[in-house]
């Protein structure tokens, strides 16, 4: 049996991690509820028909886990997809298959077979995300610089809240997961 199948079978439904976040619960559930899904009968109807499982590596403290997680759920929802959570710290042995540059990035998507063979993944940013986070980086002061602490918190307060209200945002998500869900399953 696959790895992540293994996992998979083991995890929470991404509806209970939701529940249970200690952290950025009341902001997910926020996008949560204010995600409009696009009309989008076809990838829809893709994925109805192919089920894919989605095996999900997250923590609730993640800014992108926050946003992205809920509308990745939204996605589940409309298509009875079965999406199921780890939490990274607790699987590093699982987390280290699926780096980003070396790093621990989450959230990670994991799109399985029903057999549970791994089609493809996608994380922990879709490209619009990232070229933004990677604007408000460059920013920042170098590290030794006295000024590094208070500018870095205040990113990722600016960071944070943009990820809690642009809706650009949660639709450049939802547009990079369903090309990476179509590649994975085509």
């Amino acid at each position: 049996m696959p790895i992540e199948q293994q996992y998979f079978e083991d995890a929470i439904a991404i509806e209970n991690y939701m529940a249970q976040m200690e952290s950025n619960q009341k902001t997910s559930y926020s996008i949560y509820e204010k995600f409009e899904l696009p009309e989008d009968p076809e990838f829809i109807d893709l994925l109805k028909e192919k089920q894919p499982k989605v095996l999900v590596i997250t923590e609730d403290w993640c800014g992108d886990a926050m946003m992205n997680n809920a509308i990745l759920r939204r996605i589940a929802e409309a298509a009875n997809l079965e999406v199921r959570c780890v939490y990274r710290d607790q699987n590093p042995e699982l987390m280290d298959q699926y780096l980003t540059n070396g790093g621990r990035s989450i959230p990670k998507y994991i799109f399985l077979s029903q057999e549970g063979e791994v089609l493809g993944h996608w994380g922990p940013r879709a490209p619009k995300i990232q070229e933004f986070v990677m604007e408000k980086r460059a920013t920042l002061p170098e590290k030794d610089d006295p000024r590094y602490a208070i500018n870095h918190e205040t990113m990722i307060g600016e960071i944070s809240d943009a990820f809690t209200w642009n809706t650009e945002f949660w639709q450049a998500v939802y547009e990079d997961l369903r090309k990476t869900f179509v590649e994975a399953l085509s």
